[in-house]
């Protein structure tokens, strides 16, 4: 598996905003951004995103996945922070 084939996985069982997935091998890291994570929990967050990987990791496709899960003004802050 490579990152695009996760992004497309992703993409495809959910409908978010902004969607970016980096890794290599079988370890991810995927930042998700839509306003349907306001008001959810980190470990909600965290599950919406595992849900569609599930098959991949139990397969042992994918080893570990780093999951950030934003609202549109987190990330616009965030982003903001992060280019400082």
């Amino acid at each position: 598996m490579d990152s695009a084939q996760v992004q497309q996985i992703l993409a495809a069982a959910l409908q978010l905003e902004e969607l970016h997935v980096k890794g290599e091998g079988s370890h991810y890291e995927v930042i998700a951004v839509d306003a349907c994570f306001d008001g959810m929990s980190r470990v909600k967050k965290q599950q919406m995103i595992y849900a569609p990987l599930m098959e991949y990791i139990q397969r042992n496709d994918i080893h570990a996945v780093s999951i950030k899960a934003y609202t549109p003004d987190e990330w616009a802050r965030d982003k903001k922070l992060m280019s400082l």
